[in-house]
């Protein structure tokens, strides 16, 4: 045996977090796990010898020449790396944890474990005021320091899968929040596989909600109605919350809005209406809260679309009015909303007056997102700059990202040439 070859059991250990890794067992591809494992250092004869076959028989399935088809190839894989069974479609294996309740009794989702639900609310209490970009690598690090450990614990059960798919969830949104989409996309990616071993749905169906609002955001509107609709089948399958089908809802409607199907996208905007307002809140331990203030930003931004723009400015002011002080990001993200929405009914000078608020924004605020949206309303204001008001507006505006991006060089690299990103 290789002496300086790494113990592959700790190196699938190691990747149970990882979402390749899931998916290759999800389609039973045993060639990208040996693969994934070779490629982190462990030797193709370790591997060959570990579930008992030649190495030429190795080449093949990892050159994708050829797929483990045996039942019992897969036990002996399982067996030798410590894949859990219900990973690739097998019975619970013989050094597996048995469980304290037998599976077909479980009626709920696993309770949380303390700490982590502590340091997820730290974290998402932090996000919103300072930004992902400056928690981002503290959040990784807690995933992987703390949390993917346990995913191989034989004392763990499903509650740790679901702590590891709500925090690299997270992950997934300060990634976003700091301009890293692909980035994003891998840990949403990573996340909902975790959530479906955990068996809780709801949390899935949150995830898949974020995927549609990550589509979206990169221009993938097919993709973003897709997960939606993904989302609310998982939620369906799971104790009713009506703020998670609100979400849902109204991830759906705004896909179709940008799509301009007006009257699909306003049914399914009525229906996320109807959802948050019709039901009190439920419970979830998981889930980012999704309340009257997030709909109100996300109904001014559907109708908006629809070129709605009095209604979308009812909403717009209504969510200005209704975001907490201490809620920086949310407050500059609906500002923005609201200055867009002026512009486009031609209110110049209304307009004005909410982007000097703006102004106020927390200048060490890590958030890529908010710093892209605020040069996008730059660019929507510059064809009106003949208006004296606008013209000044946009002076001052050109000073405070100046001082912005001097604050946050460690996060956002200058533009070359321009104050437009």
């Amino acid at each position: 045996m290789d002496r300086l070859s790494p113990n592959p059991r700790e190196v699938v250990a190691g990747l149970l977090g990882d979402g390749r890794l899931l998916h290759a067992c999800a389609e039973r591809d045993m060639g990208a796990v040996f693969r994934m494992l070779n490629a982190r250092g462990v030797s193709t004869r370790r591997i060959a010898a570990a579930v008992d076959i030649t190495q030429g028989r190795l080449y093949d399935y990892m050159n994708g020449k050829s797929r483990v088809e045996k039942l019992t190839l897969f036990e002996q894989i399982a067996d030798a790396f410590h894949i859990p069974g219900h990973l690739l479609g097998l019975a619970r294996r013989s050094w597996e944890p048995a469980p304290t309740t037998a599976e077909h009794e479980r009626t709920d989702r696993p309770p949380p474990d303390g700490d982590d639900l502590v340091a997820m609310d730290h974290f998402r209490s932090a996000d919103r005021q300072t930004g992902g970009g400056r928690l981002y690598g503290a959040v990784v690090r807690h995933l992987s320091d703390r949390v993917a450990p346990r995913l191989v614990d034989i004392g763990s059960g499903p509650q740790v899968f679901a702590a590891a798919a709500a925090l690299t969830e997270m992950a997934g949104w300060m990634a976003h929040d700091s301009g890293h989409d692909d980035r994003a996309a891998q840990h949403f990616a990573c996340a909902l596989p975790l959530a479906r071993t955990s068996g809780d749905f709801p949390l899935a169906a949150h995830i898949a909600a974020s995927s549609s609002h990550l589509a979206l955001e990169t221009g993938d509107v097919a993709a973003a109605v897709g997960w939606a609709r993904t989302g609310l089948e998982l939620a369906a399958q799971g104790p009713r919350i009506p703020a998670l089908t609100a979400r849902l809802h109204t991830m759906q409607a705004r896909a179709l809005a940008v799509a301009s199907q007006r009257t699909p996208a306003t049914h399914a905007l009525e229906a996320a209406h109807r959802d948050l307002e019709a039901s009190p809140a439920a419970d979830h331990p998981w889930l980012s809260p999704f309340d009257a203030a997030a709909l109100a930003s996300e109904s001014a931004l559907i109708l908006r679309d629809l070129e709605l723009y009095d209604d979308a400015l009812s909403y717009a002011e209504q969510a200005v009015a209704l975001r907490e002080a201490g809620r920086a990001r949310s407050l500059a993200l609906s500002r923005i909303s609201l200055v867009d929405v002026h512009v486009r009914r031609g209110d110049l000078d209304s307009a004005v007056s909410v982007g000097h608020d703006l102004l106020s924004t927390s200048p060490t605020l890590g958030s890529v997102r908010v710093v892209q949206q605020l040069d996008g309303l730059r660019r929507l204001l510059e064809p009106h700059r003949g208006y004296l008001p606008v013209r000044e507006y946009l002076a001052r505006f050109d000073d405070a990202r100046h001082a912005r991006m001097l604050l946050l060089a460690d996060l956002i690299p200058p533009s070359p040439g321009g104050t437009t990103a």
